[in-house]
């Protein structure tokens, strides 16, 4: 496997499909939870359903760290590309530990500081992407960027 796609639903989502020019053409699996847009949208791909919701929910962060345990071990992603929220942490930690690259693009909604979830796995990042040169600023070593 080339690239693991991990998001939660929404803008999450829709950032990883627009960076579709960059995806299109490896081999891939997706990582999000389910709805109507995510099934709708990725009906002819792989995909492995994580548990949510992930805020403050113990619970499903030990059944997405078994899932993440799972579907790294299964699919060997040379490379793991995320936006974040609660079901990617667990998937990077993972992931790591199996020697894949890890980006982590940032949403444009996080001005000021990065999210929880960077923060949580920012040691592990090989390439943290931002939108907004105040989070470059206090990030020096994320990469500014515009989708």
């Amino acid at each position: 496997m080339d690239v693991i796609l991990i998001s939660s639903t929404g803008g999450h989502f829709r950032t990883l499909v627009n960076l579709k020019p960059f995806w299109q053409y490896r081999q891939r699996c997706w990582v999000t939870q389910k709805s109507h847009s995510t099934e709708s949208v990725l009906m002819a791909e792989k995909v492995y359903w994580a548990y949510g919701p992930t805020n403050r929910n113990i619970k499903n962060l030990v059944k997405n760290l078994f899932l993440a345990w799972k579907v790294i071990y299964q699919e060997r992603p040379k490379l793991i590309i995320t936006t974040g929220a609660g079901e990617s942490v667990p998937f990077v930690i993972i992931g790591k530990l199996f020697g894949s690259q890890v980006i982590f693009v940032e949403s444009i909604t996080r001005v000021k500081d990065i999210s929880l979830s960077a923060k949580l796995v920012l040691p592990l990042i090989d390439r943290l992407y931002v939108r907004w040169s105040s989070l470059k600023a206090k990030y020096p070593k994320a990469e500014l960027i515009s989708l």
